[in-house]
């Protein structure tokens, strides 16, 4: 077996990376740039060597450092985690010239399988079902389309290298084939290196379903079944689970035959992944090949068993699988949430800094559940715009489909982040919704269920009770501390608008009694202090979480995805209340802000020029994905306060309209 790995990645898989090899005696070397050098995997690995500057194409784009960082450290192999050179056939190649394990597929299967374009005239020629496309290269926009036009719209503009959700539009007419294109090859580029575009057929209410394979370099090829991720959003998958709620046994096997024969045609020995396009009616057609390990490879592990990164070493050192396909069998379900530095309040629009706090859930297994996290991160670290805006991957797994999503509830109760925007209430909505639990998915799933946009939701029954009983017992708890002679029993709370006359009393556990309507809470086992920022306790036998934080008036209380302002006052200052006169928000509808931090790639509109609603006014690139900020009303340009390659903030004004 090797005795140093070197990992050419950072974050949370150069992490994971070193977990395994911890597990199994070998020693690990991790690069990094200077974004990552006080970063998590640098502290765990047994060395670490600097490599450049923050963005990829200077760091973990750069073949050259990486073989120079072996050569170095005496590792004997590198593996390359996800994303960066873990597709580029050009760079294991180079990793066999120089004498160094490349941790992942042959060049030759990679070549024939990585690159999107190739994969499908592989395809094609080995008879698998593919998407109606165009695999050849396209010239310029003007052929693109051309070609948009010929297959039919809508169409899918996307990266040949490409992978993650970076490099990828889909395009309903022509005005977004014009937009979309350059900015597909833009992405690509920067992300990959590589700007070759195809088009597709892109099918409308589609399911993402993709197969596990795995090989060794002696010819045996396995699957491990199936993974879905159809909730994705921007062609970023956000949840991932497996085994797939659309499948049958027969359509499984199907699947998995199919992508174990693809492998096979090319001599596949290694983790990688077959992805399908699946119809309601479990139809699907071959999509692409991701020849390296996934980023939602933790549920596969979990209805397994199998670690997929220790297969991929011991593939690599020239082991054979320790299994056949007999051997292999699905044990329960898992499911997967993403944590993403974004905020889901402003259109996901990335939202980078500092983790002022992050308090994960507990990890391990209980009684009804199993908690995995797997992070690169740790409170007061910075998430940087140069990479992606993943914070860790949350997974949970239960006997039961349903139980594994009870339990990623709660564990995303229990998720704490301070000091930029996360997407958990998004997930946590998700996992509350009925069409969900259902399992009736599709990669429409956001667009659907939010159409106008995720702004929360409203509080249920249960959800409002928690929250006046929540706040009832930390204004107690100040009231106590501060001024105890203003103790008493009877409370106005105030939540949206709406009063409730409650009488509060407390002995071994609080009581909260609604008065006009004759119900009693029983709140016990509560674990708070003032300035902590969750609240944990058991009302009525359920345990729950609560997100707290002091408001101007009351307190600011979230549960899952609903959220209120609640205020305990009593009788007479609520009376008062009622008479103040409601605060009026800012009037911003003659500018246009940039909605996230990043750096301005295009400024495109002047001084005096007449810009119509829907038109673009800039392009703003931020975690390597550019983002077209487009103007809200019809206006005349009065001032342009930004420039190409100025850095902004969330909320700069841009452009102004007189």
């Amino acid at each position: 077996m090797f005795s140093k790995i070197l990992i050419a990645n950072r974050g949370e898989i150069a992490v994971r990376i070193i977990k395994t090899c911890r597990r199994m005696g070998i020693a690990t070397v991790v690069v990094y740039s200077d974004a990552d050098a006080d970063s998590m995997a640098v502290e765990m690995a047994d060395e670490g060597v600097f490599i450049g500057a923050a963005p990829a194409a200077q760091s973990y784009l750069v073949a050259d450092k990486i073989i120079a960082a072996c050569r170095e450290t005496g590792a004997e192999a590198i593996h390359p985690g996800f994303g960066f050179l873990s597709e580029n056939a050009g760079f294991a190649k180079r990793c066999a010239e120089e004498g160094i394990v490349f941790i992942g597929p042959n060049p030759h299967a990679i070549e024939a399988m990585g690159d999107k374009i190739e994969s499908k005239k592989f395809a094609a020629r080995a008879n698998v079902s593919v998407v109606p496309g165009h695999v050849g290269e396209i010239d310029d926009t003007a052929h693109a389309i051309r070609i948009s036009e010929e297959i039919g719209y809508p169409v899918m503009i996307k990266a040949s290298a490409g992978g993650g959700g970076k490099g990828i539009r889909v395009a309903w007419t022509r005005q977004d084939v014009e937009e979309g294109f350059p900015a597909v090859k833009a992405e690509a580029k920067a992300s990959f290196g590589d700007d070759r575009i195809f088009i597709e057929k892109f099918i409308e209410s589609p399911r993402h379903v993709e197969i596990q394979v795995l090989g060794d370099k002696h010819g045996h090829v396995v699957h491990l079944f199936e993974r879905e991720c159809s909730i994705q959003r921007r062609n970023q998958k956000v949840i991932e689970e497996a085994p797939s709620p659309l499948l049958d046994e027969t359509t499984r096997a199907a699947m998995g035959a199919q992508a174990v024969a693809l492998a096979q045609a090319v001599g596949y020995d290694s983790a990688g992944t077959v992805e399908f396009v699946a119809g309601q009616d479990k139809s699907f057609f071959f999509l692409e090949m991701n020849t390296r390990l996934q980023v939602e490879h933790p549920v596969t592990e979990l209805i397994t068993g199998i670690d997929l990164v220790e297969q991929m070493i011991r593939s690599a050192h020239g082991e054979p699988l320790p299994f056949a396909q007999g051997d292999l069998k699905i044990k329960g379900w898992a499911i997967e949430s993403r944590i993403y530095a974004e905020d889901p309040y402003r259109g996901f629009l990335p939202s980078i800094g500092r983790l002022v706090r992050y308090n994960p859930p507990a990890e391990g297994e209980t009684a009804k559940a199993t908690v995995r996290n797997d992070a690169g991160v740790r409170e007061g670290d910075e998430i940087s715009m140069f990479y992606d805006p993943m914070i860790s991957k949350l997974s949970t797994w239960a006997p039961e489909r349903e139980a594994a999503i009870d339990a990623m509830g709660r564990a995303l109760e229990d998720f704490h982040i301070e000091g930029l925007g996360q997407n958990i209430p998004f997930l946590a909505a998700v996992m509350d919704q009925e069409r969900f639990r259902s399992g009736k998915l599709s990669t429409n799933y956001i667009k659907d269920e939010f159409p106008d946009g995720f702004w929360g939701t409203a509080p249920t029954p249960f959800q409002r009770d928690l929250m006046a009983a929540v706040a009832c017992a930390m204004h107690r708890t100040l009231t106590r501390r501060a001024a105890p002679e203003l103790l008493r029993d009877d409370w106005v709370v105030i939540e949206a608008g709406e009063r409730r006359l409650v009488r509060v009393t407390n002995g071994e556990a609080l009581t909260v009694e609604f008065l006009e309507d004759g119900r009693t809470l029983r709140l016990e086992g509560v674990d708070w202090r003032p300035g902590k920022p969750t609240f944990r306790g058991v009302l009525d036998g359920r345990a729950f979480t609560a997100q707290v934080e002091p408001a101007p008036e009351g307190f600011r209380i979230r549960h899952r995805a609903a959220s209120a302002q609640v205020l305990v006052l009593t009788p007479r200052i609520a009376e008062l209340h009622e008479k103040l006169p409601p605060k009026q928000a800012a009037d911003t509808s003659k500018m246009v802000l940039s909605p996230m931090p990043g750096l301005v790639v295009t400024l495109d509109v002047a001084v005096g020029q007449l810009v119509r609603a829907g038109e673009a006014v800039a392009v703003i690139e931020a975690m390597k994905m550019q983002n077209i900020i487009r103007a809200e009303r019809d206006g005349t340009v009065k001032a342009v306060n930004a420039a190409a390659g100025d850095s902004v903030a969330a909320d700069e004004v841009l452009v102004e309209f007189a």
